[in-house]
This record gives structure tokens, C-alpha cells and sequence, in this order.
């Protein structure tokens, strides 16, 4: 049996396809940039606004969070696409089987989405990710903040909540990342906006229970 296709827009360096190829999709990346350490089993440098959807059995959509981040100064924000708008519509009319993923500032494009957290996944970091999906899926056990996350390329508002300023404290740093997120093939611009595959292996469980016996799709 074939393993059911997944279009990755947005795919950035492949940490959310990593998670789909674990849970057993086949993916196929899309992105606007070259992306020579993309992880997936097929890439194509196009827009991913236009890039034709047909032939896939469900799709991931991260586009870029600049404009809803809390690390982009307010100032600069309105500099950044607003993309979400436009790619939630494209999703939700597609009739298939998606995931949307963003960033805490997004939550207001994203319909009921849930909240993945690093140490949900027993991974060293928080790196707060939301996801709205067609389906009803069951967040994993409540996230911990009781330790100090190693801080791979920024640090969140929440891992800043929980480093206070004392002596000893690792500094950020990539090396961290295999650790942090599971991931050991990007670059530092990469993994800017990289989400540990812990995430979308989760979530893609989920789609393929969906896939296999379509009648528990939820609308």
C-alpha cells in the first residue's frame, strides 16, 4: 500500500515535514526559496500561494510568522506579509484534510487551533506552536515549564519567563538544536523558523487515522 501524500507549503528547511515522513506520510515541499537542506521526499521552488493542490491527500501550511511575532519590534511588523488570510481561505475551501501553523499572534486567523509545546514531547525547549486542523485532535498531557529550555536561535516569551537572570545560564546557541528540537540538518536561518517534527508527527498520526476511515472527519 502507498503511502498517502502530503503537500508541505511554506516548508522552510523541513522540520514540520520530518514529523509527517515519521508519522507515514510521503511529502512533497513547497517554498519560494531554494531550500537545499529540505528533509522531504520531493521539493519545488515555487509559490506556494499557487502551487496546485490536486493529487495530495492532505496539506501543511506554515507561512511566515514575521508579521504576528512577538520578536518582530511592533514597528517593523506592517514590513512583513500578511499572509494568513489569504492561505486559511485556501485551506478550509480545499475540502481536504490540512494543518495551518503559526505562531501565538496568529491566533485570531486560526479557527479553535491547539497549542504544541517542546516539553509536551519531553524536548528540552517550549517553542509554542498553534495548529488549526478540520479535525478534533487530543492535545498531548499539559506543557512544563518547571525547567530552563536550551535556547537554540531566539528566545520566546515563554522561555523567557523561565530564565531568570543568574549566573550559569547557557547562552543560545544552534548546537543545542538536535537536543532542543530533534533536529540536526539546519542552518541558523533554517531553523529560525523551524518547528521540532515532534509537532506535525503528532498531528500527522491524527490525519492518517482520518485518512484511512474518512467518515471520523469532523467538519
Amino acid at each position: 500500500m502507498s503511502k498517502p501524500k502530503l503537500l508541505d507549503l511554506f516548508c522552510g528547511g523541513g522540520g514540520a515535514a520530518k514529523g509527517y515522513q515519521r508519522a507515514g506520510f510521503y511529502v512533497v515541499g513547497v517554498d519560494i526559496k531554494p531550500q537545499p537542506h529540505y528533509c522531504g521526499d520531493e521539493f519545488y521552488l515555487a509559490d506556494a500561494l499557487t502551487y496546485p493542490l490536486d493529487g495530495f491527500d492532505a496539506y501543511h501550511a506554515s507561512p511566515p510568522c514575521q508579521r504576528y511575532s512577538t520578536v518582530t519590534p511592533k514597528s517593523h511588523r506592517a514590513n512583513h506579509p500578511d499572509l494568513l488570510p489569504v492561505v486559511t481561505k485556501m485551506m478550509r475551501d480545499s475540502g481536504k484534510l490540512y494543518c495551518i501553523e503559526n505562531v501565538a499572534g496568529a491566533k485570531r486567523y486560526l479557527n479553535a487551533p491547539i497549542m504544541l509545546c517542546g516539553s509536551m514531547f519531553g524536548l528540552p525547549t517550549f517553542r509554542h506552536r498553534f495548529f488549526e486542523l478540520p479535525i478534533l485532535v487530543l492535545a498531548p498531557p499539559p506543557c512544563r515549564h518547571n525547567f530552563l529550555p536550551l535556547l537554540v536561535t531566539t528566545a520566546g516569551v515563554n522561555s523567557c519567563k523561565a530564565r531568570p537572570l543568574q549566573a550559569g545560564i547557557k547562552r543560545k546557541s544552534v548546537k543545542y538544536a538536535p537536543e532542543a528540537y530533534g533536529i540536526d540538518w539546519m542552518n541558523f536561518q533554517e531553523l529560525r523558523e523551524a518547528i521540532p517534527p515532534a509537532y506535525t508527527e503528532y498531528i500527522g498520526k491524527w490525519l492518517i487515522k482520518v485518512i484511512e476511515k474518512p467518515e471520523s472527519l469532523e467538519a
